[in-house]
């Protein structure tokens, strides 16, 4: 790809300060219009040129408004970000609709730099370059505008600044220890970045790649793309023109009311047993729980089913067992104002655990595919491509070294509706039965089958579903405390080995 960049390119001092302040007006007029809007702005800054990369985006930060404008800018990771997934400190720092976010040698370049410094090999690779085409194609289809700008220098270039920087003091803040071991073989360096853009440079989210010889046609060339972009999306181009719609995930062929047919709701225990085995369980998830920390293993818990189902009391026996520094419960309701802003994975990302620690989701994502699309708050395009990005999501937590469990608790009808008038009878519950509830039980069909195509879509070799019958909640208890029990343990094995 780096033939494509116009080599030798430069803009004389007279033209530049002639085309600039129109083009400053337009940007800033562009920037005030897009905090009306539905959509926000990803601005990608690479290269092997790091000097050009920091140079731009302080032009940027001159020429648009800086308190609309989210600046990032990446290094090596600290040791909170190599506890959780590669793009954890990316999601945290996606700019809202409405706002610029720019992003400095980010996920593309990191994953350069880790096969370049030998850090993973070239199998990983091509995972993470899979998991960069998939976040970005997420972005995109989200509605946010990329923008990716790549400042490429030619070897003779590169080597001079080399040179130098082992004389200039100056020089020596733009050059990295890392940049002399990556470029000291050059043509390997620039073989692997060239292999990793023309993966990366999609239809949706091209890479521009610009010569970097000259700072004011590189500036230029820059502040002119991102102004075209801008004004495209905002002056009416339809989502059509910007991006290409995700193909529809085909429906299920069959009977669709069969995963939840084979779940045995007759499974129970008596009062005495599950006393016994309640203890038992606590005890050994204590043990595993506290292995876990100190061999560094995350968990993250994800409970799921019908109101009334137990999810509470289930989430209530696990953390009495454990120290409470070491868990996080997030309980998940409607979206905030702040939340809608974002992709929908967003929120659930931000609160990933540190290495030792365990997260339990109360509801979660799978919210896309369950309440938004029987209630028609996602569209048909937007559940229907959840399931390969939350499968894609799950699949780095797991790659990570998480322990991840998903529990559906299913319980008939008849017993959620006994519940229910149970809780009307008991003052201090009350608070937990609202109109919804009844209205959502008119539709139970419909979410039955969302439960049934939402199991069969995001129920794979590193992320299963584990059904529970839930008629007995002293049986449900008990299973899914074994189920954690087993799974940490398991973990912790394999993190000693």
């Amino acid at each position: 790809m780096f033939e494509t960049a116009e080599l030798g390119r430069k803009i004389g001092k007279k033209e530049y300060e002639a085309e600039l302040p129109a083009l400053r007006t337009d940007l800033l007029r562009l920037q005030f219009e897009l905090r009306d809007r539905d959509f926000p702005v990803i601005v990608l800054l690479a290269g092997n040129d790091r000097k050009s990369c920091n140079e731009v985006l302080n032009v940027l930060h001159e020429w648009l408004d800086p308190r609309f404008l989210q600046a990032n800018a990446w290094g090596r990771p600290t040791d909170e970000v190599r506890e959780r997934p590669i793009f954890w400190r990316y999601w945290r720092a996606l700019p809202p609709r409405g706002r610029i976010g720019i992003f400095v040698r980010a996920w593309t370049m990191q994953a350069m730099v880790l096969r370049l410094l030998d850090e993973i090999d070239e199998a990983a690779l091509a995972d993470l370059v899979g998991h960069v085409r998939r976040f970005e194609g997420e972005l995109v289809e989200d509605g946010a505008l990329v923008l990716k700008f790549w400042f490429h220098m030619t070897e003779k270039k590169l080597r001079k600044r080399l040179e130098s920087a082992k004389k200039d003091r100056e020089a020596v803040l733009m050059i990295k220890k890392q940049d002399r071991r990556i470029y000291g073989d050059y043509e390997r360096a620039m073989q692997t970045m060239e292999h990793v853009l023309r993966r990366t440079s999609t239809g949706e989210a091209p890479w521009q790649i610009i010569e970097s010889g000259d700072d004011r046609y590189r500036n230029l060339t820059v502040g002119r793309a991102l102004r075209d972009a801008l004004a495209g999306r905002i002056n009416g181009a339809s989502e059509a023109d910007v991006k290409a719609p995700a193909p529809p995930t085909p429906p299920l062929t069959g009977d669709p009311l069969t995963v939840l047919d084979r779940v045995d709701l007759t499974r129970s225990l008596e009062k005495d047993d599950y006393q016994k085995a309640l203890k038992r369980g606590q005890a050994r998830l204590n043990r595993a729980a506290r292995d876990a920390r100190e061999l560094g293993v995350p968990s993250v818990l994800v409970f799921e089913g019908w109101d009334a189902a137990g999810k509470g009391g289930i989430v209530r026996r696990l953390t009495a067992a454990m120290d409470a520094a070491q868990y996080r419960v997030i309980p998940i309701a409607a979206p905030t104002d702040e939340e809608r802003a974002y992709h929908y994975l967003w929120r659930f990302w931000r609160h990933l655990p540190r290495a030792g620690q365990m997260t339990v989701y109360d509801r979660s994502w799978y919210g896309r595919v369950l309440v938004e699309r029987v209630e028609g708050f996602a569209t048909e395009d937007e559940w229907r491509r959840a399931y390969a990005e939350i499968n894609d999501f799950e699949e780095q937590l797991v790659d990570h070294g998480t322990v991840l469990l998903k529990f559906w608790l299913h319980i008939d009808k008849d017993e959620q509706l006994r519940r229910f008038q149970a809780r009307e009878q008991t003052p201090f519950k009350k608070y937990k039965i609202t109109a919804d509830d009844y209205r959502n039980r008119e539709r139970w069909d419909e979410y039955e089958l969302a439960v049934n195509e939402m199991v069969q879509r995001t129920s794979t070799d590193v992320a299963r579903w584990h059904l529970v019958p839930a008629n007995s909640k002293r049986w449900a208890r008990v299973e899914v405390l074994r189920t954690v029990c087993r799974a940490l343990e398991d973990a912790c094995r394999r993190a000693e080995d």
